[in-house]
């Protein structure tokens, strides 16, 4: 990616960012909110919907082991994974205490990856919740009052993007518009307005089906290139070794006991509570 930017070919390099993780082989590497487009070095995937409008690709991934269930109260075992990845999800949460304390709870390491603050007040998505911004190794994040809680800026920001060379701008140089954070044991970070709620409803908006844009050549070759370079990367026959149900915990009674397999599902050895196994993956809600 480095070099790649040094010639600035910085968008190739952007694109590429998601086939680096800073693990070695062995590690056992998770992705929560993995969706459509996972990162090739996750060996394991949770996600809070097999469907939802909050997901851009159209479908989810399933080529792994994947376990159907929430971040903020994540259905594995403590320190069961070396890093985790959690790209473009933070901001979707309603509770963002909760969810990075599971991240460090399940994990040891980690990459948290958002659009960054000053971007999402810019341009914000009407299902994003949170503004986060890396501060001097440090997420400060913001809990939006609203979606478009600041629209005099939002407004001029639209009038600037009708500019074919603002656009241009955009496009050419994305990295500062996002916010890429590594942590490792702890994620030092403080919440700016901890008081205001975030759990507002989604905007009717927000539930429209959304046209995919047409796609250029260029574009189309850069994708083909990503998925052959993810392929090639991917631990392809290790992930189809992996026993998941070692890794998962009830997240109803939070029990580390395990789980056992019963016909169509699995069940919590502390409180008994079943959980289905629909498709071969378990969908862990805690109620």
């Amino acid at each position: 990616m480095r070099v790649l930017n040094r010639l600035g070919m910085e968008r190739l390099a952007w694109s590429l960012r998601r086939l680096h993780c800073p693990v070695p082989p062995d590690a056992l590497v998770l992705e929560v909110g993995s969706g459509g487009n996972p990162y090739p070095r996750a060996n394991v995937l949770l996600d809070a919907y097999e469907d939802t409008v909050e997901r851009i690709e159209s479908k989810l991934v399933k080529d792994r082991p994947l376990a159907i269930g929430y971040i903020e109260r994540m259905p594995f075992k403590s320190q069961s994974f070396d890093f985790i990845v959690a790209s473009h999800v933070l901001e979707h949460s309603p509770d963002p205490v909760n969810f990075l304390a599971e991240l460090m709870r399940v994990g040891k390491a980690g990459y948290i990856e958002t659009p960054d603050g000053f971007f999402e007040r810019l341009n914000p998505f009407t299902y994003h919740r949170l503004e986060v911004t890396n501060i001097d190794g440090r997420l400060r994040i913001f809990n939006k009052p609203s979606w478009r809680h600041d629209s005099e800026i939002v407004t001029e920001y639209e009038r600037k993007m009708k500019d074919a060379a603002f656009l241009r701008f955009l496009s050419k140089h994305p990295a500062p518009f996002y916010t890429r954070f590594y942590w490792r044991n702890n994620i030092p970070y403080w919440i700016v307005n901890p008081s205001v709620d975030v759990s507002w409803p989604l905007p009717e908006e927000s539930y429209r089906k959304i046209e995919a844009p047409q796609k250029h050549l260029g574009f189309k070759l850069r994708r083909l290139l990503v998925l052959g370079i993810r392929s090639a990367l991917s631990q392809r026959s290790r992930n189809s070794r992996i026993d998941l149900i070692s890794l998962l915990r009830c997240p109803a009674c939070l029990s580390e006991k395990g789980l056992v397999r019963q016909e169509g599902g699995l069940q919590c050895e502390q409180c008994a509570k079943v959980y289905p196994v629909k498709n071969g993956v378990p969908v862990m809600y805690p109620r």
